[in-house]
């Protein structure tokens, strides 16, 4: 027997637009929400403007809305909004990514919420906070990559700062507003009330600082770009072989030694330069030049087959080309297909979480054409056909393939 989807009855209505929202109902829908993704018409999530394009379709669109039913609702009219607000009543979860104060404008501030339906767990996301000196800020991702210190210490020296190179601040928000919404699912099934659970494409960020922001708070070292060597370990980092480049991770004092060991270079474990890691991120550049005078003997290849084998994380720098079709990759099954109503059958990355509900794939439901579900989402929300008709007629909704 299939087992049930672990967030199978919950439902959520999602309000938010191009990626940080919609990548955190995504997931949500992933794991088996029901998710109604309420769009503006009659153009819809402005990601759906985004290209490139397969079929007239945006792929940047396609990558963030899987598992979800698309409702297109003119948001500007009165009944529109009665309707979003009707529907939150509900639901059992809302996610939003509107600047802040944009919620209130449209009746539905949390006061309004919690009154209108006091289980309700709000999920939103800004881009530098509700409030506060830079709150009423516009948030987009690379904004917030470069205000959030993130940009400063990725690069190289002679490159400058560097921005990564997907939209980590709009990912890692969804992600961290998935989770808060999953503990306050856990905590309502206690207190029988919901809450709201906020961040911002800047707390995101900030929360991903790890080492780099630690090495500020503990000793007040501001991290520099460093390329693609480790900020803190050595030998880590990328090496040039005979055919080009390779990872390397030296990450503890064994791996040092059978590095050394492999490539003929003992005599550097008695050099004082590089006795323990941290003489060895003192002379890395000198350790680097030495290293790679004997890895140009070898393609990488072989070298990742003779590391791997002795234990030592080693690995080719893919293209997205070589990712996908790399056995390991397709053994994970991090690809799934399934058909698209206009494009057909179609690839797309898959949930990479697997759980017992999961191993049959993430996808059950393609993304969205516009007001693809508008009549059937209305239906199950208790609204009757006639008026159903009526919204539609006066251009309040819009179901695709109407009019």
């Amino acid at each position: 027997m299939t087992q049930a989807l672990p967030l199978a009855g919950l439902r959520v209505l999602d309000l938010s637009r191009a990626l940080s929202g919609p990548f955190c109902s995504m997931i949500l829908g992933d794991f088996g929400a029901e998710v109604v993704k309420i769009e503006p018409a009659p153009h819809g999530d402005m990601v759906r403007q985004w290209g490139p394009f397969a079929e007239d379709t945006s792929v940047y669109y396609l990558s963030g809305n899987r598992n979800k039913k698309s409702v297109a609702l003119d948001f500007r009219h009165p009944e529109g909004l009665a309707i979003v607000r009707e529907m939150a009543a509900k639901a059992d979860i809302l996610v939003e990514n509107f600047r802040a104060g944009v919620m209130a404008q449209m009746g539905m501030g949390q006061a309004e919420l919690m009154a209108l339906n006091p289980g309700l767990i709000h999920g939103s996301i800004t881009g530098f906070g509700s409030d506060g000196p830079k709150g009423h800020w516009p948030g987009f991702d690379q904004i917030a990559q470069g205000f959030s210190g993130f940009m400063s210490f990725t690069g190289t020296p002679e490159s400058g700062p560097q921005r990564v190179g997907v939209a980590i601040g709009d990912l890692t928000s969804g992600m961290w507003t998935a989770m808060g919404i999953l503990a306050a699912v856990i905590q309502r099934q206690a207190s029988g009330r919901g809450q709201k659970v906020e961040t911002s494409l800047l707390a995101s960020l900030v929360g991903l600082l790890s080492v780099q922001g630690q090495r500020y708070l503990s000793l007040g070292e501001v991290p520099a770009p460093v390329g693609n060597v480790h900020p803190v370990i050595a030998p880590y980092g990328v090496f040039e072989a005979q055919d080009g480049p390779l990872n390397i991770g030296g990450a503890t004092q064994e791996q040092w030694v059978k590095i050394a060991r492999l490539l003929g270079l003992e005599a550097l474990l008695s050099d004082p330069r590089f006795v323990n890691n941290a003489a060895r991120m003192q002379h890395r550049i000198a350790l680097k030049e030495l290293l790679e005078e004997r890895l140009r003997t070898q393609p990488r290849a072989a070298w990742t087959a003779q590391m791997v084998a002795l234990g030592i994380p080693a690995g080719p720098i893919n293209d997205i080309a070589d990712v996908f079709a790399d056995p390991q990759v397709q053994h994970c099954g991090l690809v799934e297909e399934f058909t698209h109503p206009v494009i057909g059958p179609m690839r797309q990355v898959g949930n990479p979480v697997r759980i017992d509900g999961l191993r049959e794939g993430s996808v059950r439901l393609p993304p969205p054409l516009l007001g693809e579900h508008t009549v059937e989402v209305l239906r199950d929300f208790g609204y009757g056909r006639e008026r159903i008709d009526a919204w539609l007629a006066d251009g309040v909704v819009s179901q695709h393939g109407l009019g």
